[in-house]
């Protein structure tokens, strides 16, 4: 699965013709909703909209990977989430099969007190069947301490059969819609971080049997424009669609970051420049999360000049993967390690 280099000028247009259509607002840092003030001494962090969903999130995302790992313990998780919030942060990812599920029962306590009524909750499944899926639901449900999940997500969609999997009579799409129905979920959408041309499937997929996503999760980094393109082949298809976009893997779990070409925050600031709804970002400590913070509340887009220097920095590192293992390689693929969560409700 290769495609030709992604060349500096053609990643530029690409963004050059798109951003405009990325509409952000600067509204209250410390609510879901724009009609609560924000702290007089705190400047709001801006928002982008979700896609035709009309909802509007914070640019940059909680990850949820991160909180549930066991350098932290369940009080500083807990501590962390709720600052963030407090700070204006109003997008929370997460997923049924993050740690066992302690990502998601930290983040439920951590959204207890009022805290929930703040945010715009993410979670995602692995089951491709009606009933597994269904069931890791309601799990969740459970975890999050929640009667209703803003967003949940198909997660991993990374083979080639798994769009027919999806959409098939008893696949995971019906326990979705089903559930939107019922109001336990109000969006829908999937992830994927293998490959272009999977991500393009499952949406012609979806549109052939006469469904339309809310959200699509990718990775969108400064070497995925060089390698296997989601900002290039994906991104575009999304904004003709309205489909709100989530950023992720901006620096790859800190692969970007050992080419020595970029660094942290020259990472984060490209994926934000993006025309992206929101970026994900694993935060798992309040430093690197008030860093975060920090770059959010003073962001600017990149110039097209310094788009162009980082991406011709970043080609020759780039343009063969190397550097993105969870396009070439089975390291960050949940499902391949334990495929049981394809097919069972147990973590």
């Amino acid at each position: 699965m290769t495609n030709p280099t992604y060349a500096v000028a053609d990643a530029v247009r690409v963004v050059r013709v798109l951003l405009p259509r990325m509409q952000m607002t600067p509204v209250s840092a410390n609510s879901a909703t724009s009609n609560d003030p924000a702290p007089p001494t705190q400047r709001a962090l801006p928002r982008s909209r979700l896609g035709r969903t009309g909802e509007f999130v914070t640019r940059l995302g909680l990850g949820g990977s991160h909180i549930g790992k066991p350098d932290l313990t369940t009080d500083e998780s807990v501590a962390l989430i709720r600052h963030a919030i407090d700070q204006g942060v109003t997008f929370m990812d997460n997923c049924w099969d993050y740690n066992g599920g302690k990502s998601e029962e930290r983040m439920g306590r951590a959204l207890r007190d009022g805290y929930r009524e703040r945010v715009f909750l993410m979670t995602k499944v692995d089951g491709r069947t009606r009933d597994v899926a269904r069931a890791q639901l309601e799990q969740s449900l459970r975890r999050l301490q929640t009667e209703q999940i803003d967003l949940v997500q198909i997660h991993e969609v990374i083979r080639h059969e798994d769009p027919a999997r999806c959409f098939a009579a008893d696949g995971v799409i019906h326990a979705l819609t089903e559930a939107r129905d019922q109001g336990l979920i109000r969006y829908i959408g999937f992830t994927g971080h293998k490959h272009p041309t999977i991500h393009l499937a499952m949406l012609e997929c979806a549109k052939a049997n006469g469904f339309e996503f809310d959200t699509v999760q990718m990775p969108l980094n400064v070497m995925d424009a060089h390698f296997e393109s989601f900002e290039r082949r994906v991104l575009p298809v999304l904004l003709e669609r309205d489909i709100g976009v989530l950023g992720m893997k901006s620096m790859g779990s800190g692969d970007l970051l050992a080419s020595k070409v970029v660094s942290a925050r020259e990472c984060l600031l490209y994926a934000l420049s993006l025309p992206t709804s929101v970026v994900i970002s694993g935060m798992d400590s309040m430093q690197v999360l008030e860093a975060n913070l920090d770059l959010l509340r003073n962001f600017e887009p990149l110039s097209e000049a310094e788009r162009e220097e980082l991406l011709a920095r970043t080609h020759q590192s780039a343009k063969t993967g190397q550097f993105e293992p969870f396009k070439t390689s089975t390291k960050y693929d949940g499902t391949v390690a334990n495929p049981h969560w394809l097919t069972e409700a147990r973590a």
